[in-house]
């Protein structure tokens, strides 16, 4: 259990170092997102009801495709010089290289959505702080399960001709249960509901991510080897 944490370790403080270094995930994700929530901030009034209903939507609209940009980034950047072989030959667990992905996908997203949130808050003029802390569970619960199918889904894709393309058609419709519930645990929370109205969301959330979590781990290993 030692090695395979060290190997994990391993394998998220590479991910992490990268990003750091070239900060090329990070800025796509922000220009995107901004760009998602800008738009939006033209097309309703803002501050408005008809906002705060779709407010959730329109948050994930924004942190699901700017993901996209990362989780595609993820697998691409290890085809430069076949790392990608080079990290499969080394006497590492294959779920231990899962899980050092998904992590550093999930640490990059959440420090997006770090930013996210209070751009989200001024240029729709929503009552977020005054949501939280509930504001948070659908935030980490929704962004782990795209983290978690997601990275699973950026390893087939990045073989493929259109990757960029794939990559969403295969995710979006695994990713359907965990959207739902993060939106809609997401709008209750905003409209000043309490959480334990969401409870039945948030238990969906959070029962997808813990099957699914399991699986991609499983399924990684074939993946990879395919």
């Amino acid at each position: 259990m030692n090695e395979f944490l060290i190997q994990t370790r391993a394998i998220l403080w590479k991910d992490l170092l990268t990003e750091f270094r070239s900060k090329e995930r990070v800025s796509s994700m922000a220009f995107f997102s901004v760009l998602v929530l800008v738009t939006f901030s033209f097309a309703f009034t803002p501050g408005s009801p008809a906002l705060i209903q779709g407010a959730g939507g329109i948050y994930w609209v924004a942190v699901v495709f700017s993901g996209f940009l990362g989780l595609t980034r993820s697998f691409t950047v290890e085809q430069a010089n076949d790392c990608i072989f080079g990290m499969l030959l080394a006497p590492a667990d294959r779920s231990a290289i899962y899980l050092g992905k998904m992590l550093a996908n999930l640490l990059t997203m959440l420090a997006l959505q770090v930013l996210l949130l209070p751009l989200f808050a001024i240029l729709l003029n929503v009552p977020l702080f005054s949501a939280m802390p509930g504001i948070l569970l659908p935030v980490l619960f929704g962004t782990l399960g795209f983290a978690t199918i997601g990275t699973l889904f950026s390893a087939i894709s990045v073989n493929t001709r259109l990757k960029e393309a794939m990559l969403p058609v295969l995710t979006l419709p695994i990713l359907v249960p965990v959207l739902l519930a993060s939106v809609e645990t997401f709008r209750t929370m905003l409209e000043g509901a309490t959480l334990a109205s969401a409870m039945d969301w948030v238990r969906i959330g959070a029962a997808f991510c813990g099957i699914f979590f399991v699986v991609c781990m499983y399924l990684f290993e074939y993946v990879v080897e395919e």
